[in-house]
């Protein structure tokens, strides 16, 4: 048996190809605020993750041109070793201010901070809870760290509590979550899980990469949204969403966090975060500090757009953030409509199985704290006009 056969024989991609309806890979060949440009044409953009309107911003512009200039391209090396430069420590230090934690690592993706993180933390004799719908690097990370693996239905805290409650004593448990899940929208429901965790002896970490920078009092994540940021064991997100750079850290307890940093595989034989990415993250960070009405401005078009969808006649869901999904619950009219949004100039996200269920396949939208009410109108007008050519509404 050739191990390139699976290779040999994967068509899919061409069908959909062929169809004309392929629509991942799409080369973006210009960026000028909300607007890209695809084959020349310009298409605004509503499925970036990009909440804060801070990728095109001329400030985090001008700060990667000055890092660059004094750090150079890259570190060519991993953090162990000679890739720590002071601004990777100034980052963590403003970061574990800002969080309000002990301590901030960083790593060169927010992949990489899970895989690292969680690997390094549980092992053979060591058990992980997580949630069906958690994300697909959360799932990885479990699969490295050889732990016993416990999954509870989503967000079915009943279902949680009875697996808690046969979960042997004599193992270390770490329950994982995303505070939002990223293709749907809606929270974890936080309080509970952290009532029920120290119930049962259980340490909490929450993947917070789409709500860093957006939810809470201070951007501080889906913990202080709900008041519990210091109930919370440990917090990551990324910087490649509100943060406008490529990146991710863990925040927590001083000892745990020193033990990751000389533990985690990912950060100890990567090279790390670049230049450029931390002077971005790191005038980024001061932008979400002092610039609270970009998330004032971003709920606010959060909620037009949920009811306006919603009046339209489509289903979003369970979303309390700014990914709105727009169920079809058709896998060929999601691409249709996909289709047609981007023919008319709508950049949007078609997601299908394995992402979803298969009867779940959606529009994924993501909104921007930069997009104007023209450009709601447009959205609007697109999937109005969209729906009813296809039938869908």
């Amino acid at each position: 048996m050739d191990v390139f056969k699976k290779c040999l024989d994967f068509t899919r991609a061409d069908e959909a190809k062929a169809s004309g309806l392929y629509p991942y890979f799409t080369e973006i060949e210009k960026v000028e605020g909300n607007h890209v440009w695809v084959k020349g044409k310009k298409i605004l953009m509503v499925g970036s993750n990009n909440y804060l309107g801070l990728f095109d911003n001329d400030v985090i512009k001008e700060s990667v041109i000055e890092v660059v200039k004094k750090f150079g391209s890259s570190t060519c090396g991993s953090r162990f070793l000679n890739g720590t430069y002071s601004l990777h420590v100034e980052l963590e230090e403003k970061i574990a201010e800002f969080m309000g934690k002990d301590e901030a690592l960083t790593f060169s993706t927010g992949f990489q901070t899970n895989l690292g993180v969680i690997s390094a933390l549980a092992g053979r004799n060591d058990i992980i809870i997580i949630d069906r719908m958690v994300h697909a690097s959360i799932m990885d990370a479990v699969r490295l760290s050889y732990a016993d693996v416990v999954k509870y239905k989503h967000n079915d805290m009943d279902d949680l509590k009875a697996k808690l409650e046969r979960l042997p004593e004599d193992k270390g448990k770490l329950l994982i979550v995303d505070g939002v899940f990223s293709m749907e929208g809606d929270l974890a429901n936080l309080p509970e899980i952290v009532k029920l965790a120290k119930q049962h002896g259980v340490r909490v970490m929450v993947d917070d990469a789409h709500s860093v920078g957006i939810m809470g009092e201070h951007g501080r994540g889906t913990a202080e949204h709900f008041g519990l940021h210091d109930e919370v064991d440990l917090i990551m997100t990324t910087f490649s969403k509100a943060f406008a750079s490529l990146g991710g850290f863990v925040v927590g307890e001083k000892k745990v966090i020193q033990y990751i940093k000389h533990v985690a595989r990912s950060l100890i034989f990567s090279a790390s975060i670049t230049p450029a990415s931390l002077g971005a993250a790191y005038k980024a960070l001061e932008i979400i500090r002092s610039e609270p009405w970009r998330r004032e401005r971003l709920w606010e078009i959060t909620k037009v757009m949920n009811d306006k969808l919603t009046e339209m006649g489509y289903h979003t869901g369970n979303t309390q953030t700014p990914i709105i999904p727009v169920f079809i619950r058709d896998e060929e009219k999601t691409f249709l409509l996909w289709h047609f949004l981007r023919d008319f100039g709508i950049f949007t996200n078609p997601v299908i199985a394995p992402a979803v269920p298969p009867e779940d396949s959606l529009i994924r939208t993501s909104f921007t704290a930069t997009h104007t009410d023209e450009d709601l109108e447009f959205i609007l007008k697109g999937f109005y006009e969209g729906g009813k050519a296809i039938g869908i509404i």
